[in-house]
């Protein structure tokens, strides 16, 4: 018996205007290589605080992290690499927006954000402004190794005082006196993959302090052996395999070449990031929240107290059908957005949907803290406890803060939309 709400409905076999057979044969490779890669030794990784060293490899040579790209996907690139279909064998002019809300869904199908974070987030955030802003030039040093898993990268925007307020950075970028260095000062915090990456996609202040947005830049910046860079992993709630960094930048000498764009446009290139990045960590948010509550539900199937199963008792399912009507509504919201990512030009998105992505993606933090909060409740001390039957419950409620500040924080999404 499949267990209520643990499935959306069009997994369910219910009929839905959004799917097509390419749609149903990505997600059924997705569904069978990672549950054999990723979910099936998920919490242990999780509660061991890494993945293994290899796991990446593995994704990148089955072409397992490439879904994590925004649509459209960089066909050009991929044909010179010799990849000419994504996993199930979509053609990769053929990739949209839905294929990639797939994709975010089933790697976060264990219930945890860290594991599959630990693939995806580089890719999906830190890769995308070299391919759509930077210089041929630019493109043609780093992008090959990047889209063949043979490097990889990462977004660093985020600092120990500027968080949501991105254009409050204070890391500088000074030119060298011979022009042909940035010399960057400045630190770097909550970083996803930092620890894992070979380089940042970095903000930095180009136009000195006090310049606000028009004097942000975004370019390139080797992390791994390079000197005045110091990487050290931070200790934080949830998702601890992440990676999650903070990084130290003393005197670092980055080529004037690795600019990405224009100087002082990163705030528009940052901003134009930000609907991908945001649907793509909602999605997975939300699958987040539809395991902790059927697992909710399971467990008050077979669970007895007073004489009769949890689920006869009507506070019980009150509970369940609260968060129930949450989830699914939510859920429609979340897929007619990513519909109208997928129909719309990325210029047109970005202007019109921006608002709508930034509000549904703080909506799915919300629904999560529900769902969780409901399946810490009717699993009782079970669900306070790192280990045993309740232990996934436990760990998806430790992430929920990670889900309702990074990305740009639920309260800034609400005022500014």
């Amino acid at each position: 018996m499949q267990i209520p709400l643990s499935e959306p409905s069009w997994l369910r076999g219910l009929p839905s205007p959004f799917y097509n057979e390419s749609h149903f044969r990505f997600q059924r490779a997705c569904r069978a290589f990672l549950d054999k890669n990723l979910h099936r030794d998920a919490l242990d990784w999780e509660r061991a605080g890494d993945v293994p060293a290899d796991l990446f490899a593995t994704f990148a040579k089955a072409n397992f992290v490439l879904p994590a790209l925004p649509s459209p996907l960089p066909v050009e690139w991929l044909r010179r690499l010799g990849i000419n279909e994504m996993p199930g064998g979509v053609p990769i002019e053929k990739w949209d927006t839905i294929h990639c809300m797939i994709y975010s869904d089933e790697m976060n199908r264990s219930g945890l954000a860290g594991p599959g974070g630990a693939i995806t987030a580089g890719m999906a955030y830190g890769v995308p402004p070299l391919l759509h802003y930077g210089s041929r030039e630019l493109q043609e040093k780093f992008v090959p190794d990047l889209l063949l898993g043979k490097t990889r990268s990462c977004i660093a925007v985020t600092e120990p005082d500027a968080g949501s307020d991105v254009a409050g950075i204070t890391t500088t970028a000074e030119k060298s006196d011979c022009g042909q260095f940035y010399i960057i000062n400045g630190a770097k915090k909550w970083i996803t993959n930092g620890i894992m990456a070979d380089y940042a996609t970095m903000a930095v202040r180009t136009g000195g302090q006090g310049s606000g947005a028009k004097g942000m830049s975004l370019m390139v910046v080797p992390l791994k052996n390079t000197p005045g860079v110091v990487c050290r992993r931070l200790k934080v709630g949830g998702s601890v395999t992440s990676g999650t960094t903070y990084i130290e930048l003393d005197n670092v000498r980055v080529p004037v070449f690795n600019l990405i764009g224009r100087e002082g446009e990163g705030m528009r290139y940052i901003m134009q990031n930000f609907n991908h990045e945001r649907m793509f960590f909602g999605v997975g948010i939300v699958r987040q929240a539809r395991v902790a509550l059927s697992s909710a539900f399971e467990y008050c199937l077979h669970r007895e107290a007073f004489g009769k199963p949890l689920i006869n008792l009507p506070v019980v399912r009150h509970r369940l059908a609260k968060c129930a009507a949450m989830l699914e509504s939510h859920t429609a919201w979340m897929e007619l957005t990513v519909y109208q990512l997928a129909n719309m030009t990325k210029a047109d998105a970005d202007t019109q949907l921006g608002g709508f992505v930034a509000l549904c993606k703080a909506n799915a933090g919300m629904v999560l803290d529900e769902c969780a909060r409901c399946a810490v409740l009717l699993f009782g001390g079970k669900g306070y406890t790192r280990s045993g039957q309740g232990e996934i419950i436990e760990s998806i409620y430790r992430e929920v803060p990670g889900a309702r500040i990074p990305g740009g924080s639920e309260d800034v999404f609400k005022r500014m939309c």
